[in-house]
Formats: structure tokens, C-alpha cells, sequence
């Protein structure tokens, strides 16, 4: 400080600006090293616990093993109509509907009516059919005539064999007719009455119902023009079963194989339904990402409906293996990131970070971070994690 204050006034202020700006460097370089020294600042590892022999009461260890388990994949799905039993009851003739015959709900049997339609087509055909069995009754009296005759020499053979080819075509056309009937499902009734020559006093079509089943669809109205081969008009299914269509995601479908057992639970009281699987999509859903799964279902009393959602449980019929460890093992950490206690071999206890994978039942399939043998804190984790954060 002599030096200084020999110095000019302008030379003094220049000395103490450098002296307080080494000042301060130092005193920087100070906080920066007392920094660096603070155990404060680094990231805490736990250190292993150790326990006293009375601590060591409180705990129970649980040696880890490798052990067999089947999955079971828990999911949802939509009910729909079994599509082997059920079928869309289209129009085989055109003509306006002039009477429906059955409601939704209905329960009808293979042939049953379900409308009548006021058709051109069906008295065509009728007409068409009463013809042919006509023409061709007379034609094949003519042809055993003309046969008689041929023997007696009343006729030349040349007209005997046209008599015949006339009665085998009108033959011809006569089971053409009836198979056009049959086609549009006239009543056999119907048909014999024709046969029979009995008059049809009313050339209605009918739409008959294919197989047995419930009506679960009405697509129609009274007066609506139907076209033939093109109108839905019903559509009935068989609903003593149905399908599930369930959705299974990521790795759970390497789990998933034709035949596994399913429930299915409606939520709907404690009703529960035995399954299987029976296909299994070969694509990926690009909206979900997920791959659809059928389970065939029994439906007794029709309970389960169409797009009602239910919740699936698959289980594999292929068993898996891997490390299990119980549930009670697992604690987690201020990240919220899954450990165990590890019995160390100086008899201490470290925290060991584990990857979850598949539970089952009250254990979970550990994929990493353990090996067969290692002995874990099963019972008293959170005692332990009490002792280390003291």
C-alpha cells in the first residue's frame, strides 16, 4: 500500500482496480473449488445397509429361481354374429313388400315366412311352371302313342323319334320350371297343388328364412320396392354363439395361439363365458395397432349381443419361464423406477434395479437386473429403505 500511495492519483485507482480484480479472481476460484467439494451437488449413490442382528428379525429373504408360468393376456373386445351362422335374407324376386311377417327378436325355423312380396316374377314363374308341366304331359302321351303305333306300323319310325325328343324337351323345360320355383322358395304346398292341378288363388311372393335362427335384423318396410338379388331384407343369425372380437397388443401376441381358452365377462353381474381362439388377423390394425383376435363363444340364453363390449382373458396354452420374483419385493425409487433389496455377500443389503416384465398371479417375471440364486428382501423392503435414508 506504500507503493500505492506514491503513486499519482490516476496511477493509485489504476493499482487498486487491478488489485480488487485478483481480488475477486481469487475469490471465484475459492467458491468454484468449495463447489466441486460439496457432496451436496453430486448425485447421491445409497450406500449398501447393514442391519443388526435384531434388525435382521424384521426382514425375510427370498431366493430368486427360474420357474414355468402361463400367461394370460388380459384385453377387450366387441361381440358380433357368429358370420358361419348368420345370413343376410335377400330378395330373390322384385316387387313391393306388401306384408311383414316377423319382428326383430323372432325366433324362426328353416323356412319359416318372414314377408310376402306382391312379385311379377313369382306368378311368372308359376305361370311359366304350370305350363311346362302341361306341355309336357301331353307331349310324352303323344310320344307313347306314337311308340304303340310304331309296333302296330301305324306311324314311321321317323315320327315315333321326333315324338320322343319333343316329350324329353318339354320334359326339360318342365324341371327347369320347378327348379325356378324352388330358387325363389315357393311353399311346396304350392308347387303340389300345381301338379295337382289345383287353381293358386294368390300368386304372392314369399320370403322364406334360410336357416334357423333369430331375426336380429328388419331392413325393410311394407310397400318397398325390392329388387331381385340385390335388396337385404332380414338378416338372421343363430345366436346360441357368437363371436368376440378381441384386440391384443405388443409383445402379447407372441402369446397368443389357435385353440388357447378364453373367458369372457360381460360385467353385467358374475356372468362369465368359456371361449376359444379360432383365428387370429394377420395384419396389424394401422389405427390401433393392435391384431384382432376371434374367440368363439358359447351363448347360452343369448345373453352376450352384438357389438356389447366384454372383457377378454387369454390364456396360453404354451407355458413360459423366467426369474420370478414377488410382488412384495418390488419398492421404487425417488424417479419412481422399480428395485429390490439384494442380500450382498458381506451381509449387507443394496439396492438392485430391476426391469418388470409379465406378472402372474402375485409375482412378476424379472428380464433383467437379478440371476437364479441371488436372494432378494421379500419381506421388511420398506424397513430397510427406512434404515438407509436415516
Amino acid at each position: 500500500m506504500k507503493t500505492i500511495r506514491n503513486k499519482t492519483p490516476r496511477a493509485r485507482a489504476a493499482a487498486l482496480a487491478v488489485a480488487a480484480a485478483v481480488a475477486m479472481s481469487v475469490s471465484f476460484a475459492g467458491c468454484s473449488a468449495k463447489s466441486d467439494t460439496n457432496p451436496e451437488t453430486r448425485s447421491a449413490v445409497p450406500s449398501n445397509v447393514k442391519l443388526t442382528a435384531a434388525q435382521l428379525k424384521n426382514i425375510q429373504l427370498y431366493s430368486v429361481e427360474s420357474a414355468k408360468y402361463q400367461k394370460t393376456i388380459e384385453t377387450s373386445g366387441a361381440v358380433d354374429f357368429d358370420n358361419d351362422q348368420a345370413t343376410s335374407v335377400l330378395a330373390p324376386f322384385s316387387g313391393p313388400a306388401s306384408r311383414l311377417l316377423v319382428s326383430l327378436g323372432d325366433r324362426v325355423k328353416k323356412g319359416d315366412p318372414l314377408a310376402e312380396v306382391e312379385s311379377p316374377d313369382f306368378a311368372a314363374a308359376i305361370s311359366a311352371y304350370s305350363k311346362a308341366l302341361a306341355t309336357a304331359k301331353t307331349n310324352r302321351h303323344l310320344a307313347d302313342l306314337d311308340k304303340d303305333l310304331l309296333q302296330h306300323h301305324g306311324v314311321a319310325q321317323k315320327e315315333a323319334d321326333q315324338a320322343e325328343t319333343d316329350a324329353l324337351n318339354a320334359e326339360a323345360d318342365r324341371d327347369a320350371a320347378l327348379q325356378a320355383l324352388v330358387s325363389l322358395n315357393v311353399h311346396p304346398q304350392t308347387i303340389k297343388d300345381i301338379q295337382e292341378g289345383r287353381p293358386i288363388l294368390r300368386a304372392a311372393g314369399v320370403l322364406r328364412s334360410p336357416i334357423a335362427g333369430t331375426v336380429v335384423e328388419k331392413l325393410i318396410t311394407p310397400g318397398e320396392l325390392l329388387q331381385a338379388g340385390t335388396t337385404p331384407c332380414f338378416t338372421v343369425a343363430d345366436l346360441s354363439r357368437v363371436w368376440v372380437m378381441a384386440q391384443v397388443f405388443g409383445a402379447d401376441i407372441a402369446s397368443v395361439h389357435l385353440g388357447d381358452s378364453a373367458d369372457v365377462q360381460s360385467g353385467i353381474g358374475a356372468k362369465s363365458f368359456s371361449g376359444r381362439v379360432d383365428n387370429i388377423a394377420a395384419l396389424v390394425d394401422p389405427d390401433t395397432r393392435s391384431v384382432m383376435v376371434r374367440v368363439v363363444v358359447e351363448n347360452p340364453g343369448d345373453f352376450l349381443k352384438k357389438q356389447m363390449y366384454v372383457r377378454v382373458l387369454i390364456r396360453a396354452r404354451q407355458e413360459s419361464s423366467g426369474l420370478l420374483a414377488p410382488v412384495s419385493s418390488i419398492l421404487r425409487d425417488d424417479v419412481n423406477l422399480p428395485f429390490v433389496y439384494l442380500a450382498a455377500a458381506d451381509g449387507s443389503f443394496a439396492r438392485q434395479h430391476v426391469t418388470l416384465g409379465y406378472r402372474t398371479g402375485d409375482q412378476y417375471d424379472i428380464p433383467e437386473g437379478l440371476k437364479a440364486g441371488d436372494r432378494i428382501v421379500v419381506d421388511g423392503g420398506i424397513f430397510v429403505q427406512f434404515i438407509q435414508n436415516q
